[in-house]
């Protein structure tokens, strides 16, 4: 049983040390860039946006097709970015163990 006992305490430093994580991941940020640098979105790792700016030459009455196409394409970059560093960091963490509801 004592194999039983330290698997259990490896097994919730484990949860500790991935609940830090992801406390410290949703704070890090990500950004994407669409549109020649016209429109950046920022996410963070909790995969919310937190900010997009639009620079004025692209917002055209004519065209607001193409703004919307390009903030769709900027959020979508940026969340994208944010569950790939999450799974990155995740992965460090569990050594490249596929631990399902932990990511």
């Amino acid at each position: 049983m004592k194999g039983m006992g330290q698997m259990m305490k490896q097994a919730q430093q484990l949860q500790a040390r991935m609940l830090k994580l992801q406390a410290e991941l949703g704070e890090r940020t990500v950004e994407s860039a669409v549109g020649g640098g016209m429109i950046k979105v920022v996410a963070n790792g909790r995969q919310q946006v937190v900010s997009i700016r639009i620079e004025k030459e692209v917002v055209n009455p004519e065209d607001v097709e193409m703004l919307q196409d390009l903030i769709l394409a900027a959020v979508n970059d940026a969340l994208t970015k944010s569950q790939e560093m999450v799974s990155s960091e995740m992965g460090k963490l569990t050594g490249g163990l596929n631990l399902p509801g932990l990511m």
